[in-house]
């Protein structure tokens, strides 16, 4: 169902004013290796990818890759990052969708990686944290014009649900304090770990495969940290939870597709989510479950085909992940068209231009 005019409205004027509030995605800081290489964190900062606090002025990351501040306008607001999983890329465009950085280098990092399904950048723009789900492990890279991965939780290749192992990890973010939380679909779980690799804390528990928050989940696929220290849970089978920080459930609502994919919190309250079907769709929804915007198309240039991520940009837009058609577009709200993509609908490659079911992205603004 379609928003009312006014609410519609209201829910853009709220996400712009909040400006990058609509897309930030972890906080600073990171976790493990050698003490030498283990990156630095602020508490200072949130952990929030749609309702994180503006970043820092000046962005020295910037600087750091040497890349240009942008000016003009464009329905791309900053630079984008994209996980481009079957690629085994992730790549930073500008909105004239040229390629300004790449991990692994040219020439190969010299250090495994593959299959990167989500990525975040910290706060202080200083590392990003993969999930390479399909390979069951989680990297953090440095975000330098020489990257090089500081960190690693996992098995290559191997599932499992003792210390130190992971089934279809998904979401692994960055928080203010140096943990990383990552939903561990198989298991069932979300778990935080340490600078150590340990466990320090879980919701849900591995193979009790229930929608019965918060003693189970069903299958988690997304674990949004939120500002207040709570996060947003989605579950395949139809589920969105909401738990404060000391892991209490506030509420559960049912989506509108049994395949729900990484919910985002908006500033004024509603959730964001995508639905990864064919065709896809990208819904709001409230607290209460009801639905109050919706862009779906079932046929042309403009169907969505298996979405895995929506996000709110500071300017109202709406960019997500067409990752089944190769490309990330960003969607006007208002006149439920496609105003910008990096991609080629239904074309898959790795030259300049080209995607190969990218999973994730992030905004540097």
């Amino acid at each position: 169902m379609p928003a009312p005019p006014r609410r519609l409205a209201a829910i853009l004027a709220c996400a712009t004013c909040l400006g990058a509030c609509a897309l930030a995605l972890a906080a600073c800081g990171a976790a493990g290796g050698r003490p030498a290489d283990r990156p630095r964190h602020d508490a200072a900062h949130g952990s929030r990818r749609s309702t994180h606090p503006h970043r820092p002025a000046g962005d020295p990351v910037l600087a750091r890759l040497g890349l240009p501040p942008l000016s003009g306008r464009s329905p791309l607001p900053g630079y984008l990052m994209i996980a481009d999983r079957d690629n085994n890329r992730l790549l930073i465009v500008n909105p004239a969708k040229r390629i300004v950085w790449r991990f692994p280098p040219p020439g190969g990092a010299g250090q495994p990686f593959g299959g990167p399904d989500d990525a975040f950048v910290s706060a202080d723009h200083r590392y990003i944290s993969t999930n390479e789900e399909l390979a069951d492990t989680i990297v953090v890279i440095s975000l330098a014009a020489h990257p090089r991965i500081v960190w690693r939780y996992g098995h290559q290749d191997a599932q499992g649900s003792a210390p130190g192992y992971l089934a279809h990890p998904d979401d692994a973010y960055l928080l203010a304090n140096g943990e990383i939380q990552v939903a561990d679909i198989i298991n069932c779980r979300i778990l935080w770990i340490d600078q150590d690799r340990r466990i320090v804390r879980s919701l849900g528990s591995a193979g009790d495969c229930v929608h019965n928050p918060p003693s189970a989940l069903q299958d988690p696929n997304g674990d949004t940290p939120l500002p207040d220290g709570g996060l947003l849970v989605t579950e395949i089978g139809g589920w969105v939870d909401r738990f404060d920080r000391a892991g209490r459930l506030l509420w559960s609502i049912r989506t509108p597709t049994d395949y729900p994919s990484d919910a985002q919190l908006l500033p004024n309250g509603d959730v964001l989510v995508a639905g990864y079907n064919d065709p896809g769709r990208i819904d709001i929804l409230t607290p209460q479950g009801r639905i109050v915007w919706t862009y779906e198309q079932t046929a042309g240039a403009g169907a969505l085909n298996h979405p895995s991520l929506a996000v709110m940009m500071p300017n109202g837009l709406i960019a997500a992940t067409d990752d089944d058609n190769n490309r990330v577009v960003v969607i006007d709200p208002a006149s439920r068209r496609i105003v910008w993509q990096y991609g080629h609908d239904g074309v898959p490659g790795s030259a300049p231009g080209y995607l190969r079911k990218p999973d994730g992205l992030d905004l540097i603004p």
